[in-house]
């Protein structure tokens, strides 16, 4: 029984650092890059915070496609052209790389800090 919790406790730890760690194959920038990449019209760039979020303030170029949204209007995007994905913070934004990947995009990439980092 003792062994069962140590299992338990390990699985629970590994899920954690997992949901952390940055997504195999995300390609992370920081704004400093960001910058550099706003002017590429083969990218795709998408903010995935709230509607209300984003008309606080947001980046020119980009397009709002919230979290909760993305994996219905994927479809909205070209699986060829890279992603660059934004949020307030870069958790939800690594949230949405995952999805991504796992949607079939080949070319994504994170922004690290988002918005906050942003200046």
């Amino acid at each position: 029984m003792e062994y069962l919790k140590y299992i338990i406790f390990v699985l629970v730890i590994l899920l954690i650092v997992s949901r952390i760690l940055p997504t195999k194959g995300v390609k992370q920038i920081s704004t400093v890059e960001l910058k550099k990449e706003l002017k590429n019209k083969n990218i795709q760039f998408i903010d995935v915070r709230t509607p209300g979020e984003f008309h606080r303030g947001n980046i020119r170029g980009f397009k709002n496609i919230p979290l909760q949204q993305l994996a219905q209007k994927a479809n909205e995007l070209s699986i060829d052209k890279e992603v660059v994905v934004i949020c307030q913070s870069g958790m939800r934004s690594n949230k949405a790389s995952k999805l991504l990947k796992k949607l079939g995009f080949k070319n994504v990439t994170n922004v690290k800090g988002g918005m906050s980092a942003w200046s």
